[in-house]
């Protein structure tokens, strides 16, 4: 991806990645290197459900609604599943099973996104009429800046491996989702995952699903605490575009 040079804070923070990442926790993959693959759908593109592996693990798919930043259904997403390619959702499982043991759970909000979904967020970012979640996502922002940094035309998510989720505790009852100091999708200093102006509480939440999810082989992306991604990737070279059904 090619960002433009400029002197705004929103540049500076982004410019600051090891690599820039897309709007809703997108990782941009090297020019050149990521093919799509023509499989038309899960089992032909080797897409594992999470379900199938962790019947219980709690999915909150907000690319499936409207209750996302860009405030409607996101093209590609026809269903609220989680999909991941089998090494992924292999490990996924494992991190579930091991707070399950100990009274916690996981919420997952995205995992494989489709070509097409993430089209559709740049088409979105186009669009100066829809602000309709600015306030929850991006208050700091104005959406032009957006495209600086924050969204582009490739996604690692569509590679299969990426999941971005949160933590819950299920000790005392029903599950609650820990407080993580921002919602999920906050566009922001505060959603770094080594955040400074956030509460000792939020701080030790997010290393708890940290090194919860490092202990499996999933690495974060320190500017958003909900983002990981299994290392090495199974298939670093090729993203997909079936629709999530």
């Amino acid at each position: 991806m090619t960002t433009r040079t400029c002197s705004s804070p929103a540049s500076a923070i982004a410019r600051s990645a090891v690599a820039l990442l897309l709007l809703a926790g997108v990782a941009s993959a090297q020019p050149g290197t990521v093919t799509v693959s023509p499989a038309r759908d899960a089992a032909a593109a080797g897409l594992v459900d999470i379900r199938t592996l962790a019947p219980d693990i709690a999915l909150d798919m907000r690319y499936a609604g409207a209750d996302n930043f860009t405030g409607r259904r996101v093209p590609g997403y026809d269903a609220p599943t989680c999909y991941l390619l089998a090494p992924a959702a292999t490990a996924l499982a494992a991190v579930e099973a091991e707070l399950h043991a100990d009274g916690y759970a996981l919420r997952v909000f995205d995992c494989y996104r489709p070509v097409q979904a993430v089209r559709a967020f740049v088409a979105w970012a186009h669009d100066p009429t829809e602000q309709s979640r600015k306030a929850l996502h991006y208050p700091g922002l104005d959406k032009p800046a957006l495209l600086d940094g924050y969204i582009a035309e490739t996604s690692g998510h569509s590679r299969a491996a990426t999941v971005d989720l949160t933590l819950l505790d299920c000790r005392s009852g029903p599950c609650v989702a820990l407080d993580m100091g921002t919602e999920f999708d906050f566009f922001g200093p505060r959603a770094h995952t080594d955040a400074a102006d956030i509460s000792a509480v939020q701080r030790a939440n997010r290393q708890q699903l940290r090194a919860a999810m490092e202990r499996h082989g999933f690495a974060n992306y320190p500017l958003e605490w909900w983002h990981y991604t299994l290392r090495p990737e199974p298939d670093p070279h090729t993203a997909y575009d079936v629709p999530v059904r």
